[in-house]
């Protein structure tokens, strides 16, 4: 297998504790490795110990730091700000300049300047404004973080409801990492060579799954992205078992029945990064 071509690299990955860290990047799944460098659209997947945590550092000068069990997309990332998507589990974000947006299926958080904790679980969502301002939004018009609106917690399909302190339950679960700032650690890579990760394979459908299973809007341009994995019989087969919520995916199953389409017609959205 070759590694995926070349494109526009955002950041590095500068820190890899206590976790085997995947990194989807086209449709190959790589082994990350402390020094690699970031590029829009890829997927990270850090480990299940309590003590895992992964730094990444963007060219515009945020930190992002993940915990234990979590799936992040980033969308993008430049001097102007950037854009990540939590699947599940811990992000952390301090920014010094750049409007950065973190967005999860329950709530969503836009700062500039500011230090954000965001935790996402399939029924529950929860964003904590550490320092500076953000706006979040979750089942209700987006609110401005002020002093006794620094906490905002989601469940279900009710709206996010603010409070003036994180709740013990947050708390008690964050990831410790989270409770110190983020020191910058790209001087200890400044005139090394940058490491190539590894591939360990080829996308297969569990991979994925997660980010399948999410609303609409957040899966939009993944079946244009990973419609070649449809060759292997494995992943086309639990594809189509699942057809029925992944209506995006008809054109590449069964493109017979779209020829005849006006043009763009039922046709998925580039993803971030492609």
């Amino acid at each position: 297998m070759a590694l995926p071509g070349a494109a526009q690299e955002i950041g590095t990955l500068t820190l890899l504790k206590d976790t085997p860290l995947h990194v989807i990047r086209g449709t190959a799944v790589l082994q990350g490795v402390e020094g690699m460098r970031l590029h829009a659209g890829d997927i990270f997947e850090t480990g299940p110990s309590a003590g895992a945590q992964v730094q990444l550092e963007f060219t515009g000068g945020a930190v992002v730091e993940l915990g234990p069990s979590t799936q992040v997309l980033v969308s993008s990332a430049s001097a102007g700000g950037g854009d990540l998507v939590l699947a599940a589990g811990w992000l952390k974000g301090e920014t010094m300049a750049g409007v950065y947006r973190y967005s999860s299926p329950l709530i969503n958080a836009s700062t500039k300047g500011g230090n954000v904790l965001v935790h996402a679980t399939p029924d529950s969502a929860e964003v904590f404004v550490e320092h500076g301002t953000a706006s979040v939004s979750g089942g209700a018009a987006a609110v401005t973080s002020a002093p006794g609106k620094i906490f905002f917690a989601r469940k279900g399909g009710k709206p996010a409801v603010a409070a003036d302190r994180p709740s013990g339950d947050f708390i008690g679960a964050m990831p410790i990492c989270f409770r110190d700032a983020l020191p910058p650690r790209l001087a200890a890579f400044a005139g090394k060579k940058t490491p190539a990760p590894k591939i360990d394979h080829e996308v297969a459908y569990a991979d994925i799954e997660r980010w399948l299973s999410l609303p609409a809007a957040f899966r939009r341009g993944l079946a244009a992205r990973f419609r070649s994995r449809l060759s292997d019989p494995a992943f086309r087969q639990a594809i189509e078992a699942h057809e029925s919520s992944l209506p995006e995916w008809g054109p590449y199953l069964h493109p017979e029945n779209f020829q005849s389409s006006p043009a763009g017609a039922g046709k998925p959205s580039s993803p971030p990064g492609e």
